[in-house]
């Protein structure tokens, strides 16, 4: 007998599986790295040595308007060890400048106050600005132009008028834009509800290309760098992270080379080998990324890989948050 720990909400649903019915646990192997340093060290040391750009201090001498993208509620990252360190590397260059933090809803619900001082820390919810994004408010948003896919293309007022804008994040393999990261702190991370559509449409995730793992030739992905550019994204720092939330590696720089260099990373990581099963029993990761069923299609998606014909999913999420997306539901 097999005993089996499912990351369920903050917690976890443990079941027991006979020996002969179990083909297989698959699992990142990030859970089982070892990272050369502390997290905070890892950050740092990223920070130090970016990837094909000039440190962040030196991108922000002589900028005063400065935007950080955050992601928001529904990702597990892990703003109180980055932000500081980015704070500290920013005001190097410029001590006077204006920071604000923008939280990357997407299309997702407003993070509530609560929420935020959950990811940022009492002290930064205190001293730093902090707005979160409205993918809904037409007054909040610019037009940008046109997307490859011909789409609106529709961003954030705040980003597309900072002297720098800059992204914080971590990188994880997603279903249909192939990874996280990088190019989608923008899209679809700070623009309009119509941009997120236009994306994120049926014929794009049905498109072949549009798996997890997949860059290349993936017409979401071709959307979201244009996107980013665009915003003039000008520095990333995105991390990866193992089953408990822990950064194992950082990556900062450039938004195209340090994020492909971090999904190299990940894909070597994160790729296992199918085991065909009639019975497939997944989850989410747990909280923060099942809270809703809005987020827990990504269990799906990765269950039906291995998952044979007519068979059984089952998948493991609290959706504490309920659907997670009225205009998902509707």
């Amino acid at each position: 007998m097999t005993v089996i720990n499912i990351p369920y909400g903050r917690t976890h649903i443990t079941t027991e599986i006979p020996d002969e019915r179990l083909a297989g646990i698959l699992e990142s192997r990030a859970h089982q790295y070892e990272p050369a340093a502390g997290e905070e060290e890892l950050v740092a040391a990223a920070l130090a040595n970016p990837v094909a750009s000039p440190r962040l201090r030196d991108l922000a001498r002589g900028r005063k308007k400065i935007v950080i993208i955050t992601s928001d509620h529904t990702r597990p990252v892990p703003t109180q060890i980055m932000a500081p360190l980015l704070l500290a590397e920013i005001r190097s260059g410029s001590p006077d400048a204006d920071i604000t933090f923008l939280v990357a809803t997407g299309f997702h619900r407003a993070t509530t106050e609560e929420e935020l001082k959950a990811k940022f820390g009492e002290q930064l919810f205190r001293t730093e600005k902090i707005v979160v994004h409205n993918c809904w408010a037409k007054d909040s948003l610019l037009n940008a132009g046109t997307l490859p896919s011909g789409g609106s293309l529709i961003i954030n007022k705040l980003a597309m008028e900072a002297d720098l804008l800059v992204a914080e994040g971590f990188i994880e393999p997603h279903l249909f834009a192939g990874f996280s990261g990088g190019r989608k702190s923008v899209l679809p991370d700070i623009v309009s509800d119509v941009t997120v559509l236009a994306n994120h449409c049926s014929e794009f995730i049905a498109h072949d290309k549009a798996r997890a793992g997949i860059l290349e030739g993936n017409p979401l992905h071709t959307d979201m760098l244009f996107a980013a550019k665009a915003a003039k994204l000008a520095f990333i720092l995105n991390v990866v992270i193992d089953a408990d939330k822990k950064i194992i590696r950082a990556f900062a720089g450039d938004l195209e080379t340090a994020h492909l260099a971090g999904c190299r990373f990940v894909s070597d990581l994160a790729a296992v080998r199918s085991r065909p099963a009639d019975i497939v029993i997944t989850s989410n990761g747990g909280y923060p990324l099942d809270q809703n069923v809005y987020q827990h299609v990504k269990a799906l998606s990765a269950a039906e890989a291995t998952c044979r014909p007519g068979g059984v999913i089952i998948a493991c999420g609290a959706c504490d948050d309920g659907h997670g997306s009225e205009d998902m539901y509707n």
